[in-house]
């Protein structure tokens, strides 16, 4: 029961594909945002805030270490994560990466209301989000599989992961 562990932009879908994916498989779900927010009992924008980009990496490099050795999981990442090829590296020990990727219309429609989103608090949300999509091209080529949710439903991304995971033999 190796965990499935999604990857890719803010706003691509992770938490709410990811939800519905360990619902479908009965696996646990662990959304890597929320589980820093419970620990330090701060927001990710606090951690940011008050800490930095540093710290919050630490602390996603810390729950990495702690998810890596676990079984049956579903694990939505923060949209960074991947950027330390030691997460990556973890992750892959007991996981298998896939990706969800969205263009930069379809990311900015879905966090342009959104202000906890502390990478995307600049002026131009456009300008920004196609920046770092550009940089992080890489960390998310790392992904075995990747899905373009663009015109998908949750739903519809969720079944063709399932297809994917069963072609491969990786679920029954």
């Amino acid at each position: 029961m190796k965990n499935i562990v999604l990857i890719g932009f803010m706003g691509s879908g992770k938490s709410t594909i990811g939800s519905r994916l360990a619902r479908r498989l009965r696996y646990q779900f662990v959304d890597t945002d929320y589980e820093i927010e419970q620990v330090t009992d701060l927001t990710v924008a606090q951690i940011f805030a008050k800490y930095g980009v540093k710290r919050f990496r630490g602390e996603e490099a810390l729950l990495v270490s702690k998810l890596a050795d676990r079984k049956g999981l579903v694990i939505a990442t923060g949209g960074g994560l991947v950027i330390k090829p030691e997460n990556v590296e973890q992750l892959k020990k007991n996981g298998i990466l896939i990706g969800l990727e969205a263009s930069p219309e379809t990311i900015c429609k879905r966090v342009r209301n959104k202000r906890t989103r502390p990478l995307l608090a600049r002026r131009n949300l456009q300008e920004t989000v196609e920046r770092m999509l550009e940089e992080r091209k890489d960390a998310y080529s790392v992904a075995e599989f990747t899905v373009n949710v663009d015109r998908l439903a949750p739903d519809q991304a969720v079944d063709i992961i399932i297809e994917y995971l069963k072609r491969r033999q990786y679920i029954l």
